[in-house]
């Protein structure tokens, strides 16, 4: 019989080309404007799968952007992996900061840099290159699988609890891979058990009916930006600690076992700040670093803005004042609930002498945790302990996948982490990059996966 790892190797000049092909397209799902790049990614997508010997392939519509199924039901068992990742996304900016254009791919010292070529494009075509190689070296697969590639991921995913839920016959499975996500680092792999929820909003602050001269009419009422920033104060104590009341009530407490998984993963504050090029941290007292990035919720400003931007000056006091909050959440923390009690704080501290409104946004999403004895964790851990030679990290993750919450609730599946894509690769970011020695790993491992779920009870 034929061997998938030949296969691969054969294969792996083309394999960089389709991928460099893929990353061309600017499917970037926040900006109407390349809503068809989308759809054009969907489309190269669906290909794709059809070359590869996926059955049933369709590019479905959610009412908004699309997404893309594909499946290969003919193992004898019947135990049914689902395939996730997303061909969407983020934008560009800033635009100045990349050394090549972000849909030109540029490979150099064995990195492509385009954007999402870690996030999520070459993660994700891993999977259905490992597919192929598989069928078309050894004719089957040794489970069922099915592909279900999302174009909204990087907008929060907001017509996939609808549509999950409307398609569990056609999802149903018994375990998910998630092709989105990575691993520790180059030489040290991780089993990625639980990941933070998320919960955005806008608040809204209004003053006088328009802008006013600061000389004429200063100091003779609030000005909204004073007013919104004590008000955001309000939120924290000095030392980091939300005090939001009821915000931690509802947090599950870390097992004495769960605390020292965590504490056993090597950490340099040094090295840490470094990274990050602050002088100092900061934040929840009582917690490690890794606890308060995996383990305890947040509630961060991520944007502020009101009154005169440009350059130089205007002396103005402005009508208006804005921020946009998010909340990262953790077990069990519910997003509609964590709204309530910021508005209760809001209603509560909020001047008298201005109009505060607070609206919710669109990405909310639950947070995710999967047993780290799973049988899927087991499966992988056993996979890549052969490929780094070494055991892996039982770690978590500060970011959000919207959809690991969605197909836990909807279908009864655990996702497991299942992607090579590390921390260092500027996703979100100017010159994002993925690694070609990962690009190629990443095959070798969905096929190693797909074999050993095979010898598992994973249902």
């Amino acid at each position: 019989m034929a061997s998938w790892n030949d296969y691969l190797h054969n294969n792996k000049s083309r394999y960089l080309e389709e991928l460099t092909e893929f990353l061309q397209i600017p499917s970037i799902s926040s900006l109407p404007e390349h809503a068809d790049d989308v759809r054009r990614a969907a489309e190269w997508v669906a290909k794709r799968l059809q070359s590869s010997g996926i059955e049933n392939v369709r590019i479905i519509s959610t009412g908004g952007l699309p997404v893309v199924y594909g499946d290969w039901l003919h193992a004898a068992e019947g135990r049914t992996v689902l395939i996730y990742g997303h061909f969407d996304t983020q934008p560009v900016d800033p635009l100045e900061l990349w050394t090549n254009d972000p849909f030109k791919p540029l490979v150099k010292d064995s990195r492509i840099y385009a954007r999402g070529a870690s996030d999520d494009k070459g993660n994700m075509l891993v999977s259905i290159l490992a597919v192929e190689a598989i069928l078309k070296s050894q004719g089957d697969l040794p489970v069922n699988v099915k592909f279900f590639f999302e174009g909204q991921e990087e907008i929060g995913s907001p017509q996939l609890p609808e549509f999950v839920s409307a398609n569990r016959d056609l999802l149903a499975c018994d375990l998910v891979l998630s092709a989105d996500g990575g691993q520790w680092d180059e030489d040290q792999p991780a089993l990625i058990i639980g990941r933070r929820g998320l919960c955005a909003m806008q608040l809204d602050m209004q003053g006088p009916a328009q802008d006013v001269h600061s000389g004429t009419f200063g100091g003779t009422f609030q000005n909204p930006i004073h007013a919104l920033a004590r008000l955001i104060s309000s939120m924290h104590s000095s030392e980091g600690k939300i005090l939001v009341e009821g915000f931690y009530d509802a947090v599950r407490t870390l097992t004495d076992f769960e605390r020292q998984q965590i504490a056993e993963i090597p950490y340099s504050e040094s090295e840490y700040k470094t990274s990050l090029g602050v002088n100092e941290l900061f934040g929840e007292p009582g917690y490690s670093i890794y606890e308060r990035l995996w383990v305890r919720p947040t509630l961060e400003v991520n944007g502020i803005w009101g009154g005169f931007q440009g350059e130089g000056i205007k002396t103005v006091i402005p009508s208006q004042a804005h921020a946009k909050i998010t909340c990262r959440l953790v077990p069990d923390q519910d997003p509609d609930k964590i709204f309530k009690l910021i508005e209760f704080h809001i209603e509560k501290h909020a001047p008298s002498s201005a109009a505060v409104s607070l609206k919710r946004l669109s990405g909310s999403a639950v947070p995710y945790l999967i047993p780290y004895d799973h049988p899927g964790n087991r499966a992988a851990r056993v996979v890549l302990k052969e490929l780094y030679g070494k055991e892996p990290h039982v770690a978590r993750m500060g970011g959000t996948i919207p959809v690991s919450g969605i197909f836990l609730n909807e279908l009864g599946a655990h996702m497991v982490n299942f992607a090579f894509g590390l921390k260092d690769e500027n996703i979100h970011a100017p010159n994002e990059f993925f690694r070609l020695g990962n690009f190629e790993l990443g095959q070798k491992a969905y096929c190693m996966m797909l074999e050993q779920l095979g010898q598992l009870d994973i249902a």
